[in-house]
């Protein structure tokens, strides 16, 4: 039997704040919602998720740095690092993971700043701009990636 495929996603800085935060922007859906119908699309393809959440950057990067012992790959949405840290995306790039980069909002389409981005670099794929359904095309397309790369 195979093992199962096993996935860390990870939600930088703020994101325990939507439903509530801005909601013009980010939707009234909060991120235990999205925890769970992620959860949910994960048991129907049987794989493993673990969620790790911090507003601390040095956190985050302690999460990402541990990810080789139990994850196959990681969807993250860094939030605000997305544009301003350089540690982050050297510690996701240091895994040899396959990362997702996930955003609830088109970023592009933002403020000036918002539009750059440390981690797509280094990304195989950007998700952006759907809302909470952002983050179940970011699962589904890794899942999808790490299933062909185990059939090579």
């Amino acid at each position: 039997m195979t093992e199962p495929l096993r996935v860390l996603v990870v939600h930088g800085p703020n994101l325990n704040l939507l439903g509530s935060r801005e909601p013009e922007i980010y939707g009234t859906t909060t991120l235990d919602e999205i925890n769970a119908s992620l959860t949910a699309q994960a048991k129907e393809t049987g794989a493993e998720l673990e969620f790790f959440q911090s507003n601390h950057e040095g956190a985050l990067i302690d999460r990402v740095q541990e990810a080789p012992a139990f994850a196959d790959g990681i969807v993250i949405n860094p939030g605000g690092l997305t544009h301003t840290s350089v540690a982050l995306r050297d510690a996701l790039f240091a895994t040899s993971l396959p990362v997702v980069e996930v955003h609830l909002s088109n970023i592009h389409g933002r403020e000036e700043f918002r539009r750059h981005s440390f981690i797509s670099g280094i990304a195989r794929a950007v998700v952006v701009g759907f809302g909470p359904h952002s983050y179940s095309l970011a699962l589904d397309g890794l899942l999808h990636l790490l299933r062909l790369a185990r059939t090579e």
